[in-house]
Order: C-alpha cells, then sequence, then structure tokens
C-alpha cells in the first residue's frame, strides 16, 4: 500500500506585499487510498484559508513546494481538479441559478457522481431546489455549496467552515456526511472555528499561527501535551496531602484549595486514581464528587495562539 502524503506542504511561503500572510508552513495530511479527517485550526490571519486555497490551485506559493495527491495544484491543475471538491467560504455559485440546476451541473462534470436526488434530500435542499441561489437562506447556501463540494465522489474534499451558520440538525447531518465520505475512503481537510468539531471528526489536527503550524496530531496527543490531566475530589478538612503523595508518583501534586476541597494533578490514569481512592479507605475518608478534569482542544488552541481577540 501506498504511503504517500495526500497533501505535502514544505516550506510554504505566500507574501501580500509587506505581509507574510504564510511564513516556511509545514504540513502533511493523511496518506493516499485510506480515508482521513484532518482539521486546520488557527485565528484569523493565522494563514490557514490562504494555504487552503494554494493546495487548492487559486493561489500560487511565492517559495516552497505543495503536492496535492502528488500533483502540483497550479502546473497540474487539468490533471488534479477532477479529483477534488471544495467547498469555498463565498459557495461560488451564480446569484442566478436554482439549486438543484447547479448541483446536477456540477454532477455532470463528473464520470460517476452520487445521485443528486438523495443527496438533496439528505442536506434537506429537496424543497429549494428551483429556488435561485440568491434567494436560498444563508445555512441552504452552505448546505448546497457542500453538496456541490462531494457530488463527484472526490478522493480528497476542501471543506471552509462548512457548518457555519447552520442549525444543529443541518451540522449534524454535515458530521454525518463527512463521517460517510472518510469511511468511503475520501480525505477531507477542514477549517473550522468549532473546537468540539474537530475533536468530533478529525483523525488528525494542525493548528495554524502566524503562518506557520505550531502543533499538529490527534485530539488525543494535543490533549495529552500540556496542561495534565486533574483529579478533584471532596472529603473532610485538613487531610495529610504529605502522606498521600508518598503513595502517588514522585511528578504528581497535590493541594487543599478550600477546605475539603482536593485537586491533584499529574498523569491521571486508573491507577492513580486507586491509589487515590485506596488511601482514602485506609485513613477512614469517604471521598465525594470525584471528577477527572482533562484538556481540551479548546484549552490547547489558546495556549498555542493566545487569548487575544484577532482582528
Amino acid at each position: 500500500m501506498r504511503s504517500d502524503p495526500v497533501v505535502q506542504v514544505r516550506g510554504l511561503v505566500k507574501r501580500y506585499g509587506p505581509k507574510t500572510a504564510v511564513d516556511g508552513l509545514h504540513l502533511s495530511v493523511g496518506t493516499l487510498g485510506s480515508g482521513s479527517v484532518t482539521a486546520v485550526l488557527g485565528p484569523n490571519g493565522a494563514g490557514k484559508t490562504t494555504t487552503i486555497e494554494i493546495c487548492e490551485g487559486y493561489r500560487r506559493p511565492d517559495a516552497g513546494s505543495v503536492r496535492v495527491l502528488g500533483l502540483d495544484p497550479v502546473a497540474d491543475a487539468a490533471r488534479l481538479r477532477p479529483r477534488i471538491g471544495v467547498m469555498l467560504q463565498s459557495g461560488g455559485v451564480y446569484s442566478g441559478a436554482r439549486a438543484e440546476e447547479m448541483l446536477r451541473h456540477m454532477a455532470r462534470l463528473h464520470a460517476h457522481p452520487l445521485d443528486v436526488g438523495a443527496l438533496t434530500e439528505r442536506l434537506g435542499l429537496g424543497s429549494c431546489g428551483r429556488t435561485p441561489y440568491r434567494r436560498l437562506s444563508g445555512g441552504q447556501q452552505q448546505r448546497l455549496a457542500l453538496a456541490m463540494a462531494v457530488v463527484g465522489r472526490p478522493e480528497l474534499v476542501f471543506l471552509d467552515e462548512p457548518t457555519a451558520g447552520l442549525d444543529p440538525q443541518a451540522r449534524r447531518a454535515t458530521w454525518d456526511l463527512i463521517r460517510d465520505l472518510r469511511a468511503d475512503g475520501v480525505s477531507v481537510v477542514l477549517t473550522t472555528h468549532y473546537m468540539d468539531e474537530a475533536e468530533e471528526l478529525a483523525d488528525d489536527v494542525a493548528i495554524v499561527d502566524a503562518g506557520r503550524v505550531v502543533t499538529q496530531g490527534t485530539p488525543e496527543q494535543l490533549c495529552r501535551g500540556g496542561a495534565e490531566n486533574t483529579l478533584r475530589f471532596t472529603g473532610r478538612p485538613g487531610l495529610d496531602l504529605a502522606g498521600l503523595l508518598k503513595a502517588l508518583p514522585a511528578d504528581t501534586t497535590a493541594a487543599e484549595l478550600t477546605p475539603g476541597a482536593y485537586r491533584i494533578s499529574g498523569k491521571v490514569d486508573p491507577q492513580l486514581l486507586a491509589t487515590v481512592t485506596s488511601w482514602c479507605a485506609q485513613h477512614g475518608v469517604m471521598p465525594d464528587r470525584i471528577s477527572v478534569e482533562r484538556h481540551t482542544l479548546e484549552d490547547v488552541f489558546l495556549e498555542l495562539t493566545g487569548k487575544e481577540l484577532r482582528s
């Protein structure tokens, strides 16, 4: 089985006048022939949309190399475009075109498209097939753009904010469609500002800031980094924490935050939990409200990119 990346970006640079939007970015996405979902996250102005647009062939890089399905997105555009699907933030649809005719037009450009009727029903577009694009609601326009990106059965799909502005039902339907694409062997690259969406869907997450990938890995790997997991419990005030720490791994810390409220920080795993409850039992302590707090993807994102607002 080939192990070449679906997308391989090395040393990518893109400038707009004096501003460097992408600054030596490296990114590897999936492997050819195996379905996966990669989420590209970043604050506004981080360079993620520019990077994706270069991968789609809509912008030319100033430096670096980009390969998508083994091809150059600009030089090999004619060979690449039939193999990828693209969902743009702007929709990419003629304002006067009717929803169904635009989708059927896209389907005719491909050899083995999905069934248009089934796809429109699945995405809740069945009732607006004859409605001009400009008269569709924002959510309907989003769903139509998604349908146009996937109707041709592409090997790779780029989805730019696919659930922005969608109601909860449409959002879940979009998630289910993305999962089905992965199950069918399609690689999906999506940008999103929804951390729960990335955690729910992504096999791999790349966080971009200041034009570079600052970290990349599975959601589980990223959430294990940075701050360690935390165990909290309540009990009687004034427990012998020094004695408790002797029973725990050397890199563990313990604190009584308020009388009777305790926090254990370190590598929280089943063995540590069992040790804490066993120690409490030996000392006649009934621990109450035991909870394990895990680092979330949003925690990681904010630690790496900061909490200040971006324009």
